[in-house]
């Protein structure tokens, strides 16, 4: 088996899940209690707490929030932050955000989006100008989960807050976080990462936060994480993240050129009188977005399953959809959207599954081309 949808989930770092399990077994205790081995637990989710938050940010001026996922950490960053006024976003946001969009404007929130580029970036420009004295959120997702375009997040939350200091400012870090540079400006109020797309385990991810942001808790309950986010907290899952995070971190520069390698590898391979490149060179290593014209990715997905590489066609959440709305953002036209694959890669994948990969893929494609000429 040929694993290429790294960007919907990633294989568990064994290591890192190993030394959380054996950690786990003797500090299995509620972290709430109120006994020596509750302390133990607390002690340790706020050690692996501040080592997740020194990769991305200063301590002194952010804290880390621990959620069940980066689908949660964006529903309060969002639902928090954007309760007056209008909410600024982008046309290319992950079905986590974009969804929270749709419901603020139930509740009677203006919503405004940004136009994509067609490498899936967001015009900048546009978006500024969206900006006004009435916004009280502006999210813009780091690397676009579809495309892999990398948004200049720094830049635009600085460009933001001379517009308007009041105006919060959010980033879903979700497919940033462990793979490229990732370091929090004074600008940058919140931002989302999650466990599972760098060798952790689904059930865990966070919300970065400015200590001097006021935010409301998203759920209720028994006043975890400081009366944050209620809920008992993960200590399995949370250790996990520590230590793959860990390990993406200390080898993010050299698994990033060797991905970049592989990357443009498969797609020098790829036959180009089949497929069109829709991801940018300059986009993270780690995804590579192509369109088969002509060609269902759907039918091609599910081919290449059965030949054992497995690959995405867009956003796993969404994956109901006739073709992805981000793709149809960014202005492909019709042939395009359905004809979309989404190869992604993490720090394990080798060179001999890239060159496999790419015979299997164009083979296939190839056979299914003759087969409905």
């Amino acid at each position: 088996m040929i694993y290429l949808d790294n960007a919907a989930t990633t294989r568990p770092n064994e290591q890192a899940v190993l030394r959380a399990s054996e950690a786990v077994s003797s500090i299995w205790y509620n972290p709430s209690a109120l006994y020596e081995g509750g302390g133990l637990a607390r002690k340790t989710i706020d050690s692996a707490r501040e080592k997740l938050l020194l990769f991305a940010a200063d301590s002194s001026a952010f804290e880390l929030i621990f959620t069940s996922c980066g689908t949660e950490a964006d529903n309060q960053a969002i639902f928090g932050a954007a309760k007056r006024g209008n909410f600024v976003t982008t046309a290319g946001e992950h079905a986590a955000v974009y969804a929270c969009a749709q419901e603020l404007k139930n509740r009677g929130v203006e919503v405004r989006y940004a136009p994509l580029r067609s490498d899936g970036s967001v015009d900048c420009e546009a978006l500024l100008n969206l900006v006004d004295g009435n916004t009280s959120l502006v999210s813009v997702i780091h690397v676009n989960n579809e495309t892999g375009a990398i948004n200049p997040v720094a830049e635009l939350a600085a460009r933001i807050k001379q517009i308007n200091p009041r105006t919060v400012f959010h980033s879903d870090g979700v497919q940033a976080f462990g793979k490229i540079p990732v370091r929090l400006t004074k600008h940058i109020d919140l931002y989302s990462v999650s466990a599972h797309k760098i060798g952790g385990l689904k059930g865990v991810g966070a919300l970065i936060k400015r200590r001097s942001l006021s935010l409301s808790p998203y759920l209720y309950g028994g006043g975890q994480e400081g009366g944050k986010r209620s809920g008992t907290e993960n200590v399995l899952g949370i250790l996990a993240f520590s230590y793959s995070a860990d390990s993406a971190f200390h080898a993010l520069e050299e698994n990033a050129k060797r991905v970049s390698f592989l990357r443009e590898k498969l797609w020098n391979s790829l036959d180009k009188n089949i497929f069109f490149r829709l991801s940018s060179v300059s986009g993270t290593p780690y995804i590579l977005s192509v369109s088969a014209s002509g060609l269902k990715g759907e039918v091609l997905q599910r081919m290449l399953s059965d030949k054992g590489v497995y690959v995405g066609t867009g956003s796993a959440c969404s994956s109901k959809r006739p073709h992805s709305r981000v793709m149809e953002a960014c202005g492909h036209k019709k042939e395009l959207l359905e004809g979309v694959l989404r190869l992604s890669f993490s720090a394990e994948t080798t060179e001999e599954e890239i060159v496999e990969a790419a015979r299997i893929i164009n083979n296939v494609a190839s056979r299914l081309q003759g087969r409905l000429k």
